[in-house]
């Protein structure tokens, strides 16, 4: 957190120097659309809003437009002026008379300054292309840097919530009451494959028991016929045991007798058979 306060400071210095510079070419704008302003209504198809909120595209119809009006007033006055000197020449006192020779000399000097001219519209063409590639690199450099900047005041507040996360993870991650949460990626990847091995073995020894149980359930099935008919027998010598006692001690007052012994010898049996085949009440 002690890295916030330099972070805001520089942000706020960077708000501050961008908000110091304006764009020239806005600048630029005002001296025309003020003079259209005071002169009148324009006559040019470019919408009045413009001026309020001049842009690149608004600035480029103007300029088409008093580039087509000075194109018309520059024909105009060169027009004004030569029938003002025809005029002048034809009327004046002597009348100015111009030979042949001096014609000549005019259209070769004419020739010269024509490309003189051309010249220097096609330097201040390339000059002009350059320096609107120039702004709209600049144009598009400054956007960028108005993104980052907003970018960078939302910057802080995403930071905090992070670190915030991250002390919640901290929290959650501390050691438990399992260990293995806590493992770095090696051994967490190690103990996996361990699991993995583990499982593997427990499937097949599933496999294994699933193939043994119908056979086992055969064999269950025939202990449980076997048995039945000694379960019968166990339930008649029982039966005649306990009658034999009971008539045994009511005529000599509660002494065993064969019948006793024999009952206690069918239990044994009887015990001895459940224990090898495995069988419960």
């Amino acid at each position: 957190m002690s890295n916030m306060a330099p972070r805001e400071e520089a942000i706020e210095a960077l708000q501050k120097s961008q908000s110091s510079y304006e764009f020239s070419i806005l600048k630029l704008s005002e001296p025309i659309s003020g003079s259209v302003k005071q002169t009148g209504e324009r006559t040019s198809d470019v919408s009045a809003d413009a001026f309020e909120n001049p842009t690149p595209a608004s600035l480029e119809a103007d300029l088409a437009h008093y580039k087509e009006l000075f194109i018309k007033l520059r024909f105009s006055y060169l027009e004004q002026v030569t029938k003002e000197k025809f005029i002048r020449a034809i009327v004046g006192e002597p009348p100015l008379v111009v030979e042949h020779q001096e014609n000549v000399e005019l259209e070769e000097t004419l020739a010269k300054s024509k490309a003189a001219l051309k010249a220097q519209k096609a330097g201040v063409a390339e000059l002009v292309a350059e320096l609107e590639k120039t702004g709209r690199e600049l144009c598009a450099r400054y956007q960028k840097i108005q993104l980052q900047t907003t970018q960078l005041q939302e910057l802080p507040e995403k930071i905090e919530g992070l670190q915030a996360r991250i002390e919640e993870l901290k929290v959650s991650q501390q050691p438990g009451s399992s260990p293995t949460l806590n493992l770095p990626l090696e051994k967490t990847l190690t103990l996996v494959d361990e699991k993995e091995r583990e499982r593997a073995e427990l499937d097949r020894q599933l496999g294994q028991l699933q193939v043994m149980v119908p056979r086992k359930i055969r064999e269950l099935e025939r202990l449980n016929a076997e048995l039945q008919p000694l379960e019968a027998k166990r339930l008649a010598s029982t039966t005649a045991s306990r009658e034999a006692k009971r008539r045994k001690e009511e005529a000599l007052g509660g002494v065993g007798d064969d019948l006793e012994e024999r009952g206690r010898w069918w239990r044994g049996v009887e015990t001895g058979l459940k224990g090898m085949l495995g069988v419960e009440n």
